[in-house]
């Protein structure tokens, strides 16, 4: 039997390494035509508020000055998101620390918490990546808008440019901050769902291949680890990228 048989019948044996981002209902309701049921999706980010808050809330439940785990957990996370809005978005930035602060724990225990076996990766879907983005993009553009009004639209015209090729140049900045969103989501949403569907993959050749998948479990324990570490890093990317956003519409950087 040729390598490419064996990779084809393990591949079925396991079953579809996408069926892990079905979404199934729990409870379904339905008002009129629309379909609002709790589903699995919905679940894991009930669970992933719950035990986020949790966490953070026992953290700073008894501070003390030597701290425990979860009390250096949480000031870590805490200074870590701080000095970060600090650093990208000045101290104009620090009224919005609270939102900035939720939406990186959000993202952070949503990868983390799906990386547990036979759990659920909400952010491996698109509509919940792009929701989390849209969300960030108006309001920065709101807060461009409020703060500097009908100025705010220099930010698409860039500094010291030709008269000649300003249309052009307006077109792309524009383009290019429209796409925001886009970009924003699809960046976390393709992370975690090729990870997943990686793991899935070589999980699968594991168990098809019994004793003789030892090289499987290896690549499969060493994806585990890189998938935490991007798992951490994409809460990362997707937090800084929210303070940059912020500061463009504070200070109308070019």
């Amino acid at each position: 039997m040729s390598f490419f048989s064996i990779f084809i019948s393990t591949a079925n044996a396991a079953g579809s390494p996408l069926k892990q981002f079905e979404i199934h209902s729990i409870a379904p309701m339905h008002f009129g035509n629309v379909n609002v049921s709790f589903t699995n999706s919905s679940f894991w980010m009930l669970l992933v508020v719950l035990v986020s808050t949790l966490v953070l809330s026992l953290g700073v439940r008894r501070s003390s000055l030597v701290p425990n785990r979860l009390q250096s957990i949480s000031e870590l996370l805490y200074e870590f998101i701080a000095n970060m809005v600090r650093d990208n978005a000045s101290q104009d930035g620090k009224p919005y620390f609270p939102f900035i602060f939720t939406l990186f724990i959000f993202i952070l225990f949503s990868n983390v918490l799906g990386l547990i076996p036979y759990s659920f990766t909400v952010t491996s879907h698109i509509i919940v990546t792009f929701a989390l983005a849209m969300v960030v993009f108006i309001g920065v553009t709101i807060i461009g808008l409020v703060k500097h009004k009908m100025k705010f639209f220099t930010l698409f015209v860039p500094k010291g440019i030709p008269v000649a090729l300003a249309p052009l140049l307006i077109i792309i900045e524009l383009i290019s901050y429209l796409v925001r969103p886009i970009t924003l989501s699809v960046r976390l949403f393709a992370n975690m769902m090729a990870g997943h569907t990686l793991l899935k993959v070589f999980g699968g050749f594991v168990v098809a291949l019994g004793f003789l998948g030892i090289g499987p479990l290896v690549v499969t324990v060493a994806l585990y680890g890189l998938e935490l570490i991007v798992a951490c890093l994409q809460a990362y990317v997707f937090a800084v990228l929210t303070c940059l956003y912020l500061n463009d519409a504070l200070h109308l950087h070019h």
